[in-house]
């Protein structure tokens, strides 16, 4: 008698458990089993990004190369600099210049001479994805005696920020993305991590919310910068995040979110949808009605802005 009285407490407490997790689990967490459909990308994930808990992955765990995401990096080394200074000037050198004719990297079209603050150049990378203006931060960040130098000490700084954040299967042999080695590679699962991470700067939020900046050097040149996130003003509640497109890497799409105080960052990699695919996550995981998901549109650049 006692082992059946056991039992039927052990069942019952088992009941109520199940009912307790029913009461709190959000409508949302039923959807995750499935998770939405249709996406290109070779390796995705999506994550809360309160918590940091992956919501929906494809091959969220898989090595990739990340191309201009690898800046999100870059930045959250320049902003976790002891005693930084984001109005501190920087001079653009001819080799930030030359680097990019040579490369064909995405630009922002720094010239030769220019002083540009900190955070102007933290603005020139993160939304025209400007390779000079990674080079630039690389080059005054890190320490040496030459370029060369300062640049491979900046980038071995990234890969401790990797290894200090625990981000698994991450590693950087570039500050922008273009990899000399094709050693420079994360999974979505890690990025997206490394997303919230930087996203705690006040400063890389306001930077990667912003569609369009103006900016003044010291002599006067006007500098004027438009982000390639187009899902960034075409989509309700989008806040950032960063391009990026390469021939091994195909397009990328690191994008963040909040809607009824759902804060979400999710990861696409090798994604020639990338905008639209990002925008079927976020109506899955926002539960947008079916009549209102065909509305979204990506936000057009101005003729002849490049994308990333």
């Amino acid at each position: 008698m006692r082992s059946g009285y056991t039992g039927i407490r052990r069942l019952a407490a088992a009941l109520t458990t199940a009912a307790a997790l029913l009461a709190v689990v959000p409508a949302a967490s039923a959807q995750a089993a499935t998770g939405p459909s249709g996406i290109s990308a070779r390796g995705a994930v999506l994550i809360n990004a309160t918590t940091g808990k992956a919501l929906w992955g494809k091959g969220a765990d898989t090595s990739r190369p990340m191309a201009s995401t690898t800046k999100i990096m870059t930045a959250t080394v320049v902003m976790t600099t002891k005693g930084l200074n984001l109005d501190r000037k920087i001079t653009i050198k001819k080799e930030y210049r030359s680097y990019v004719a040579a490369k064909g990297a995405s630009s922002a079209d720094l010239r030769t001479g220019d002083k540009l603050t900190v955070r102007q150049l933290l603005y020139a990378m993160m939304l025209p994805s400007g390779c000079d203006a990674a080079y630039a931060l690389a080059d005054n960040f890190g320490t040496g005696k030459t370029i060369a130098a300062r640049t491979a000490n900046f980038i071995s700084k990234m890969n401790a920020k990797a290894k200090a954040l625990g981000l698994k299967g991450t590693h950087f042999d570039s500050f922008d993305g273009i990899s000399p080695t094709g050693k420079n590679y994360i999974t979505p699962r890690s990025l997206a991590l490394l997303t919230r991470f930087a996203l705690h700067s006040g400063n890389i939020r306001t930077i990667v919310a912003t569609t369009k900046t103006r900016q003044k050097a010291t002599n006067g040149r006007i500098y004027t910068w438009y982000n390639t996130n187009q899902l960034l003003g075409a989509y309700k509640g989008v806040t950032g995040v960063k391009t990026g497109t390469s021939t091994p890497s195909g397009p990328c799409l690191v994008f963040a979110a909040t809607r009824n105080g759902r804060p979400v960052i999710g990861v696409l990699l090798y994604d020639s949808s990338r905008f639209t695919d990002a925008a079927k996550i976020l109506n899955w995981t926002y539960g947008v009605k079916a009549s209102a998901r065909s509305t979204f549109v990506p936000r057009r650049l101005p003729a002849g802005v490049p994308t990333d």
